[in-house]
């Protein structure tokens, strides 16, 4: 019985064998014949674009993924020698020296943070990158079978037509040959259906994948480099005071550690220490504003209304009382306030009157910073001279170019030196409303 089972397994694999040897031998001579035109070969042009964008972008994707491994074994490697760099570090460091203690935090923290990051682009990145490629070779096999089918539709036909124009027609030939050229026909317009589907799919989701994963390795760098450089600066500020120990030691003085340097004053790494915001002195207070000036009156009165008006004592100028003055001369009057008790010669009164318009013009230029109507509760106007980038929650983040409306402090000891508060004229515009306020640093800022 097992006899007869192992002869019809042999006979049935022997048959398979061949039917494909036959198949292959089909396709073979079919093609031979395509090549020489002596039989129609199915040709779809926008397949054909479909499958040279496949093969396109299976070959990015497999390069992607190269490169995104070497990236990874790159992060392993300088994880490994941050790691060896802290450590040594940490054995080097004498019980006895400042920020012993530090140094060993700091050193266990940049581990944790070394670690972190290689495990979330491990995790993310290139899972994600393992499953986007893993989908390619199944559709591969898929257009090479469509393509074995394709050939076997041909092949069908061109059977079938030679029959059919054969001198001696064989009905029963002619019969077997067009239900042969059928079911070679419905097996390829399946696939070819599918994948016509499919294909485009595939190529259009390389962009949202792109995205994905250059998105979450870029957010993931930036909080990795933002607390690596949080670490960097309290290694920096531990080496600092271990120099101003040893410093101190060597003149034979008592040391003690001074506080460390703020967060928040030692982080905008776009500008040097020099420049830092927080290190200006005090900016001077605004101008006061003055009411605006009176009209001037004529500097070269005619000499009978310069009698009318003003008598001469000495040298001490006096109004006359019993003069009735002309409008031109009102202002100058009434600009003299009664707790002046000498009065001033012709020419003072002309100086001052002067530099009150003159004050006044200025008042007026640093109040609007242009001829426009500036918002209620806006000092002045600032442009941005070079891009900040917000560290803090309450700051205000600035780019080259901006225009800032300056506001005043609701609470003036609230103010840090070189400091100020304002909001983006764009958001103004757009909101008309000034919540989406923020303090940043003058020295980035030129007034207009």
């Amino acid at each position: 019985m097992a006899e007869e089972q192992g002869k019809t397994g042999k006979g049935i694999n022997t048959g398979k064998l061949a039917t494909n040897m036959q198949k292959r031998l089909s396709r073979a001579q079919e093609k031979v014949l395509q090549k020489l035109g002596k039989a129609d070969e199915t040709r779809d042009t926008a397949f054909e674009e479909g499958v040279a964008n496949f093969n396109k972008q299976m070959a990015e994707g497999t390069k992607l993924q190269k490169d995104l491994r070497a990236y990874l074994a790159a992060v392993q490697t300088m994880h490994d020698a941050s790691k060896r760099l802290q450590d040594c570090l940490a054995d080097m460091y004498e019980p006895e020296w400042f920020g012993k203690e530090d140094v060993d935090t700091i050193a266990e923290e940049t581990d944790i943070l070394w670690s972190d990051y290689h495990d979330k682009l491990v995790d993310n990145s290139m899972i994600a990158m393992d499953t986007y490629l893993a989908q390619f070779p199944d559709i591969k096999a898929r257009i090479a079978k469509r393509d074995r089918k394709m050939t076997d539709y041909d092949s069908a036909r061109h059977h079938f037509g030679s029959l059919q124009k054969g001198k001696k027609q064989d009905q029963a030939k002619i019969a077997k040959a067009e239900e042969e050229l059928g079911r070679a026909q419905k097996v390829f317009e399946e696939i070819n259906v599918d994948l016509q589907d499919e294909l485009p799919q595939l190529w259009n989701s390389r962009v949202g994948f792109y995205v994905n994963t250059f998105q979450s390795m870029a957010g993931y760098q930036q909080r990795f480099h933002k607390d690596m450089g949080k670490l960097n600066q309290d290694l920096n500020d531990v080496m600092t005071k271990l120099d101003e120990q040893r410093l101190a030691k060597k003149a034979g003085k008592d040391w003690k550690p001074g506080p460390k340097k703020s967060e928040a004053a030692a982080a905008n790494h776009s500008v040097t220490p020099d420049a830092a915001p927080k290190m200006r002195p005090a900016p001077p207070g605004p101008a006061p504003v003055r009411p605006p000036p009176s009209p001037s009156p004529s500097l070269t009165p005619a000499p009978d209304t310069q009698q009318d008006i003003i008598s001469f004592d000495g040298d001490a100028l006096v109004p006359d009382a019993n003069t009735t003055a002309p409008s031109q001369a009102t202002a100058p009057s009434q600009a003299t306030t009664p707790s002046q008790p000498q009065a001033a010669s012709w020419d003072s009164w002309e100086t001052d009157t002067a530099v009150e318009a003159a004050a006044g013009a200025a008042t007026t230029a640093v109040t609007n910073g242009s001829s426009e109507v500036l918002p209620a509760g806006v000092i002045y106007k600032v442009k941005a001279m070079h891009d900040y980038a917000a560290t803090d929650g309450d700051e205000l983040e600035m780019k080259a170019g901006d225009v800032v409306l300056v506001l005043a402090w609701e609470n003036p000891d609230e103010q840090d030196d070189g400091w100020l508060m304002g909001v983006k004229e764009s958001h103004w515009l757009e909101n008309k409303d000034l919540l989406a306020k923020g303090v940043f640093p003058e020295n980035f800022t030129q007034k207009l």
